[in-house]
C-alpha cells in the first residue's frame, strides 16, 4: 500500500487539475439539476447519488483482531475509522494491528501448526469443516453482501446475488480438494522405493485487496486450508469488515483455534511485517505491481520464503469488424465498468477495428449515458462509489491526463453527485498507445478505446504492455479467436465473454501482472511442499 500511495502522489503532482463543473443552463432541457442538486451535473442516471443514502440493513459487530480464535484489541490499543465511500462519512473504528500483532498472530498460527489438531485432522474432516462454512455463508448471505456494499460501494445486487454465493461456492470447491490432495510412488532407475509426498507448507501470510475482499478471502483461505495450513490474514484497511465476520463464522464451523487469524492494519505496519516474518513459510499477495515488488523484496530479505502474486493489469479488449457491434459495446461495457472499474482484469483498453470504429464509439457513448449510479444498496443500481477519496482523487487526475494528452472526451469525466466518490462513466476516443490511460492501471470508470487495422497490428500492440493479466476478444470468426488466443501473452483469454470465474478456472498473469495462479487445482500447489522419500529394497519381487 505505501507503493500505491507514492504512485497516487507522484501522479498528483504531475497530472493533477482541478475538475470543471458545467452550469446546468449549459444543459439540455430535461438534463437540468433541481432542488437541492441544482449545481450538480445529471447527464447519467445519478439521482441517488445525491440523495440521502440508504440506511445498511445490517450492523458491524466485528471490529477486533481475531488472534488464536479470540477477539482482541492491538497491541497498542490503537484503531483506525473504515469509511462509507458513499458519504466519506465514518463506519466504525477498527482494531489497527502492526508489527507486534503479526507476531502474536504468528505465534498462534505456528502453534496451531506444530502441536494443534488441523494439519493432524483427517482430511475428511478438514472438508466437513469447511462445507459448513459454506453453508453458514449461505444462511448469512445477506449480512455478508451488506456489509461488502456498505464497506467497499460495490452495489448490493452484485454482491448479493453474485459475489457472496460464489464464497461459498469457492468453499466447497475447495472442500471437495481436500481429501483428494494425495502424492505418487515413482519408478526408480535401481531397486529403491521412492515416495512423492505433497505435504502442508505451513504458516501461510496473506494480504488481501478491497476491491473483491470476500472473493480474495476465498481465492487465498480456501486453498490454504484444504492443504491443511495455518494463516495469518492482513485485511485491506479500507475494507477490513467482511474478513472479520467471515472469520467468525468459520470457527463457528469448528475451524480449531489458531488456524486463521485475521488482523487488520495498513500495509507499511502490519503488512510488512507479515512479508518479512522469520516464521511465516509462504506469503500471498493481491494488490498493485508497485506493491507487489516490495513484498517479494521483503519475502527475500527475510527467510526466501515463497511468495505468489496477483497483480495489475491493463488487459486488452479486441473487437473484429466481423464481430455483432450492439453485443460488443455491451460486453466491452461491463468488461470496463463493472465494480466501478475496481477490476485488475478490466478490459481497459478496448481495441476496435477501423471499420466498426465510429459506430462502436457513439454506442459506447449511448450506453455510458445509460448507466445508472447512485447508492449502492438501491435496487437497479450499476454503479456505487469509488472506494476512497484517494482512488476517487487518482482517477480524476488521470481523465485529466487523458484530455491533456490529446484523447477525446467522449462523454463524462467529472464527479457525480455532491458527496462520496461517485464518478461519472467515461469514454475516451482518440486514444494512442503511448498515452497514460492507455499504459497505466486506472481503476476506475473509466474506457479508453483505440483503433486498429489488421490482427498482426493488434496482437502486438496487445502485447507492447509491461502487463499480462487477461485479454478479452470478441468476433464471430474461429480461426481469428483461435489466433489471438495463442498470441496474447496474458494468463487468461475470455473469447465473446468477459469475467467469467468459475471456481475451478486458474487466474493469474504473465509479465508484471504476477507469479503463479489462484483459483482451480493450480492454486493447491501454492500452498504444498513437495517430498522425495528414497528407501531401499531388499529382494524385491519387482521394481
Amino acid at each position: 500500500m505505501a507503493a500505491r500511495r507514492a504512485v497516487s502522489s507522484l501522479l498528483s503532482r504531475c497530472l493533477y487539475a482541478s475538475p470543471k463543473t458545467l452550469s446546468p443552463s449549459l444543459l439540455p432541457k430535461g438534463e437540468r439539476a433541481h432542488g437541492a442538486a441544482a449545481g450538480i451535473l445529471q447527464r447519467f442516471s445519478t439521482a441517488a447519488a445525491v440523495e440521502d443514502p440508504v440506511a445498511p440493513p445490517v450492523q458491524v459487530n466485528y471490529t477486533k483482531l481475531l488472534i488464536d480464535g479470540k477477539f482482541v484489541d492491538s497491541a497498542s490499543g490503537k484503531t483506525f475509522p473504515t469509511l462509507d465511500p458513499r458519504t466519506g462519512e465514518v463506519i466504525a473504528h477498527v482494531a489497527e494491528g502492526d508489527a507486534e500483532d503479526i507476531n502474536r498472530a504468528v505465534h498462534a498460527a505456528r502453534k496451531a501448526f506444530d502441536e494443534g489438531p488441523w494439519p493432524k485432522m483427517t482430511a475428511y474432516e478438514r472438508s466437513r469443516i469447511l462445507l459448513r462454512f459454506a453453508d453458514l455463508i449461505d444462511k448469512h448471505n445477506d449480512e455478508l453482501a451488506a456489509l461488502e456494499t456498505w464497506d467497499n460501494g460495490k452495489p448490493y445486487e452484485q454482491a448479493a446475488k453474485i459475489e457472496v454465493p460464489m464464497l461459498s461456492r469457492l468453499m466447497r470447491y475447495y472442500a471437495g480438494w481436500a481429501d483428494k490432495i494425495h502424492g505418487l510412488i515413482v519408478p526408480a532407475d535401481g531397486p529403491h522405493h521412492v515416495q512423492v509426498l505433497h505435504e502442508p507448507i505451513g504458516v501461510a501470510g496473506q494480504i488481501i485487496p478491497w476491491n473483491f475482499p470476500l472473493l480474495m478471502f476465498a481465492w487465498k483461505v480456501g486453498p490454504a486450508l484444504a492443504c491443511g495450513n495455518t494463516i495469518v490474514l492482513k485485511s485491506a484497511e479500507q475494507t477490513p469488515l467482511t474478513a472479520l465476520y467471515a472469520a467468525k463464522l468459520l470457527h463457528e464451523a469448528g475451524l480449531p483455534e489458531g488456524v486463521l487469524n485475521v488482523v487488520s492494519g495498513f500495509g507499511p505496519t502490519a503488512g510488512a511485517a507479515l512479508a518479512s516474518h522469520m516464521d511465516v513459510d509462504k506469503i500471498a499477495f493481491t494488490g498493485s505491481t508497485e506493491t507487489g515488488k516490495i513484498i517479494q523484496e521483503l519475502a527475500a530479505r527475510s527467510n526466501l520464503k515463497p511468495v505468489t502474486l496477483e497483480l495489475g493489469g491493463k488487459s486488452p479488449f479486441i473487437i473484429m469488424d466481423d464481430a455483432n457491434i450492439d453485443h460488443a459495446v455491451e460486453l466491452a461495457h461491463f468488461a470496463l465498468f463493472f465494480n466501478q472499474g475496481q477490476c485488475c482484469c478490466a478490459g481497459s483498453r478496448t481495441f476496435v477495428h477501423e471499420n466498426v470504429y465510429d459506430e462502436f464509439v457513439e454506442k459506447s457513448k449511448a450506453r455510458a449515458l445509460k448507466r445508472v449510479v447512485g447508492d449502492p444498496f438501491k435496487n437497479g443500481v450499476e454503479q456505487g462509489p469509488q472506494i476512497d477519496d484517494e482512488q476517487f482523487s487518482k482517477v480524476l487526475r488521470y481523465i485529466r491526463a487523458g484530455v491533456d494528452s490529446g484523447a477525446t472526451l467522449v462523454t463524462g469525466g467529472e464527479r457525480a453527485g455532491s458527496k462520496g466518490f461517485y464518478i461519472q462513466p467515461t469514454v475516451f476516443s482518440d486514444v494512442k498507445d503511448n498515452m497514460v490511460i492507455a499504459q497505466e492501471e486506472i481503476f476506475g470508470p473509466v474506457q479508453s478505446i483505440l483503433k486498429f487495422k489488421d490482427l498482426n497490428e493488434v496482437i502486438q500492440r496487445a502485447n507492447a504492455s509491461k502487463y499480462g493479466l487477461a485479454a478479452g476478444v470478441f468476433t464471430n470468426n474461429l480461426n481469428t479467436a483461435n489466433t489471438l488466443m495463442r498470441a496474447l501473452r496474458v494468463g487468461t483469454v475470455w473469447i465473446n465473454c468477459f469475467d467469467v470465474f468459475d471456481a475451478a478456472i486458474p487466474f493469474g498473469g504473465y509479465k508484471m501482472s504476477g507469479v503463479g495462479r489462484e483459483k482451480g487445482v493450480d492454486s493447491l500447489k501454492n500452498y504444498l511442499q513437495v517430498k522425495a522419500v528414497v528407501t531401499p529394497l531388499r529382494n524385491s519381487a519387482w521394481l
